[in-house]
């Protein structure tokens, strides 16, 4: 099993997202400093991955995530959600204390 994990959801939408990029891009996942609750999770599109990048595939989907972050993720799993106030990619982290009630970020 993956350190983190990826929906069926994520998966479609991932594939969505990256369909005009090159074959290798997908999405990335880091967590950097800063946010309201201590660090925030940063998701954005990748042509490719770098050479430390964790690479998680499912169902033709790729995601990328970085050797630094690697740690604050393990046994996370990201998923595409569509609510009444919208839709987003949720990372859904087992490590973190508490966050934010946006989501974006999080304490461990």
């Amino acid at each position: 099993m993956a350190p983190v994990g990826l929906t069926d959801a994520a998966a479609a939408r991932i594939k969505h997202v990256v369909a005009g990029e090159p074959a290798e891009a997908g999405l990335r996942v880091a967590v950097q400093g800063g946010g309201c609750s201590g660090f925030q999770y940063e998701i954005a599109v990748a042509k490719a991955p770098e050479p430390d990048d964790l690479i998680i595939e499912r169902g033709g989907a790729r995601l990328f995530v970085d050797s630094l972050s690697v740690p604050f993720l393990e046994g996370s799993e990201l998923d595409w959600v569509e609510e009444l106030i919208g839709a987003a990619f949720k990372v859904r982290n087992p490590n973190a204390r508490s966050s934010c009630g946006c989501g974006v970020s999080f304490s461990v």
